[in-house]
């Protein structure tokens, strides 16, 4: 099968499309013929090896697994023992950070897969798992969001963002959503209440007060977090330096500040599936790339100015629904 390879840390260059063996299929796993991929800021963080700790987990010296990707949407060729929700022909979506998945077939944990809902695309479906996982646990996992609440969400307009700004919607809550002044139709096309454009309202001086916080682009400072709102939810951060001030401060103040990293689960990925399928929520798609341009996809995320999600396709011959605008 063809599948893009690392065999050492460094940019969208080091990546290769070669011809590897197709995985073998494991106890509780499905094995997944992938019709498409989404990128993600975790896709070129592991790719550099950066920040450097994170290699403790993906490689000390070289990647440990030599194909990249997270993100996918297909269709399940055989399931391994013990697995009861799938079956071979479902069309799955899901993935884990160490799942490999930028390759024609891919063996993910049955856990971290997710039915996709009837009349959904592929392309669509793949952009959901990360972005939108991360989105639904900040929010009700970590952030405890409640219906009539005010949030603030920065960064409102990337994969996880925009994603945020919905589903905060959903939940009932009065959102404030923070972006670049070129994006403020596109967030307020997503529901968002109040608009806030960080090139022309300086966000480290703003003194709105909410209840919840969340921070997808990881600029903010603790005394941001203090300033503006009740308790927060750390989504990205920008340096170590600045994770590291953020937990120290965290550490020894009483402040409810919480940090995490989103795992996909069939539960949460089918609650997402749900709200597609029922309008509530919306898959944009800033950009699609066949999947021999996977490396052009990721250096365009690095750039950090996408709007909405970027999706990477494998088969032509399968129709995709791609939403490249939002609709209501």
């Amino acid at each position: 099968m063809k599948a893009f390879t690392k065999t050492k840390y460094g940019g969208p260059e080091v990546l290769q499309l070669e011809e590897v063996e197709k995985p073998s299929l494991k106890d509780g796993h499905l094995l997944v013929k992938v019709v498409a991929n989404s990128a993600n800021p975790a896709d070129w963080h592991i790719l550099r090896g950066k920040p450097l700790f994170a290699r403790f987990t993906f490689g000390l010296f070289k990647p440990t697994n030599k194909t990249l990707g997270a993100d996918f949407a297909g269709i399940v060729e055989e399931t391994g023992p013990e697995v009861q929700h799938f079956k071979a022909g479902d069309r799955v979506f899901g993935g884990t950070l160490t799942s490999g998945a930028f390759a024609e077939y891919t063996c993910v944990p049955a856990t971290a897969c997710g039915l996709m809902p009837a009349g959904a695309g592929f392309a669509g479906m793949a952009s959901v798992p990360i972005a939108g996982v991360t989105a639904l646990q900040a929010l009700s996992t970590h952030g405890q969001l409640k219906a009539g609440e005010s949030v603030l969400i920065n960064g409102a307009s990337g994969g996880v963002g925009h994603f945020t700004v919905q589903l905060a919607k959903v939940y009932g809550a009065q959102v404030t959503a923070v972006c670049s002044s070129k994006n403020t139709d596109f967030v307020r096309t997503l529901g968002a209440d109040h608009v806030m454009a960080y090139d022309t309202e300086n966000i480290h001086q703003h003194r709105g007060k909410y209840d919840l916080i969340i921070d997808t682009h990881g600029n903010l400072s603790f005394a941001d977090y203090k300033r503006m709102g009740q308790r927060g939810v750390v989504v990205g951060f920008t340096t170590i330096g600045h994770m590291l001030a953020l937990q120290i401060n965290a550490k020894f103040s009483t402040f409810p500040l919480a940090q995490f990293t989103a795992e996909a689960n069939t539960s949460d990925l089918e609650t997402l599936a749900s709200l597609i399928q029922t309008g509530k929520i919306h898959v944009h798609i800033d950009k699609t790339y066949p999947y021999q341009e996977i490396p052009e996809a990721i250096r365009y995320i690095e750039a950090m100015h996408t709007r909405g999600k970027v999706a990477m396709v494998w088969e032509n011959s399968i129709p995709f629904y791609v939403t490249h605008r939002h609709d209501r």
